[in-house]
């Protein structure tokens, strides 16, 4: 335990910050999992929704440090091809 002050301040934001990291991955998780489910019951539109919606949440995940963006970039070509192949 630290007994600095400000060392104490910090365990307390990092505490904070890592709470919001984890809420934000468990958002992106979500929303990729929505996508690969419409991509799987053939629904064209409610796919491209989703589509919109993890791709903008993946790009938010590189703003803030929580995926590489190589990573993203990966993973959102992967979801371009599955959208394109509805077709």
């Amino acid at each position: 335990m630290p007994n600095i002050k400000s060392a104490k301040k910090r365990v307390k934001v990092i505490a904070t910050k890592t709470l919001q990291n984890k809420m934000f991955k468990s958002q992106l998780k979500t929303s990729v999992k929505k996508f690969l489910a419409a991509v799987e019951s053939g629904d064209k539109a409610a796919a491209t929704a989703c589509y919109t919606e993890a791709v903008k949440m993946m790009d938010k995940a590189v703003a803030k440090n929580l995926v590489h963006k190589n990573n993203a970039a990966h993973k959102k070509s992967q979801f371009t091809l599955m959208l394109n192949k509805m077709a």
